[in-house]
């Protein structure tokens, strides 16, 4: 009997070069079980080796964009003493965050709702976040007395400085997008009836974009970020004679001279 999309924690939808990944426990609040941890793995490793995906769109359904670990599940897992319970970072939310920042394509998250904890992780990976009015962030950790996972030791401090990070780990909190704006977890902040069309809309832009660019823009920045000046030079020349070389540069050169629009392929 074939499963109804609708039904699945993680929906998994691809209109041409843009693959939509899709929080779908909406009753939950998005929440993180184990069932969802692995679909999340599966469709975001299957968006990160589709060479024909050329942008990945994140969002939730529901309230919330992700609320982080299902605590229901993981106080269970707690009391009856299951070692699964610590084996989840490195079994789950590690390869997420690694394949999200690594993948050779654009991410762009779309939070309809409140991203915490492990959600917020998530949405901090990607490379554009539209966030809607109603929507926050949380790093929501310290709360149940644990250290933070998915990352965001290593992106919150980049997003908005060290100081910044360790207070809003030690002393979590609902950051509401317009003071996530200014502190740069979101990019742009839209009214909650614009989220939805003006996610895809950023998220198409990308997906028609030049690929090979935008993945060698992704790497050269994170690899600035822990390397000096001179290594971060000569990566940069690496990655622009990798470009150089792509079909899509070469068009929009032609594109260029011709006056025209580029029409970029992903190659």
């Amino acid at each position: 009997m074939t499963t109804d999309p609708d039904d699945l924690p993680v929906r998994y939808d691809q209109d041409g070069g843009l693959a939509t990944i899709t929080f779908n426990r909406p009753d939950a609040m998005n929440a993180l079980d184990t069932a969802t941890k692995e679909a999340l793995r599966t469709a975001v490793a299957q968006a990160a080796e589709d060479r024909t995906v050329r942008c990945v769109l994140l969002t939730g359904t529901g309230r919330a964009f992700c609320v982080g670990q299902d605590l229901r599940e993981h106080i269970g897992l707690l009391r009856a003493g299951d070692e699964s319970l610590w084996r989840t970072v490195p079994e789950h939310y590690n390869p997420v965050a690694k394949t999200l920042a690594t993948m050779p394509k654009p991410v762009v998250a779309a939070l309809n709702g409140v991203a915490a904890g492990a959600g917020a992780s998530i949405a901090m990976a990607a490379d554009i976040r539209v966030v809607a009015e109603s929507a926050g962030f949380n790093l929501a950790f310290a709360g149940i007395a644990l250290s933070c996972d998915t990352g965001s030791s290593w992106w919150l401090p980049r997003l908005v400085g060290m100081a910044k990070a360790k207070e809003l780990l030690m002393m979590p909190r609902t950051v509401k997008a317009e003071e996530a704006l200014r502190l740069g977890l979101a990019t742009e902040v839209v009214p909650d009836d614009k989220l939805a069309e003006r996610g895809l809309e950023v998220a198409r832009i990308l997906a028609e974009g030049p690929t090979q660019a935008y993945a060698a823009l992704r790497q050269s920045v994170v690899y600035s970020a822990a390397h000096d000046l001179e290594t971060s030079l000569d990566r940069e020349a690496e990655l622009m004679a990798l470009t150089g070389g792509t079909a899509d540069h070469h068009e929009a050169v032609d594109a260029f001279v011709a006056k025209r629009k580029p029409d970029f392929s992903g190659r």
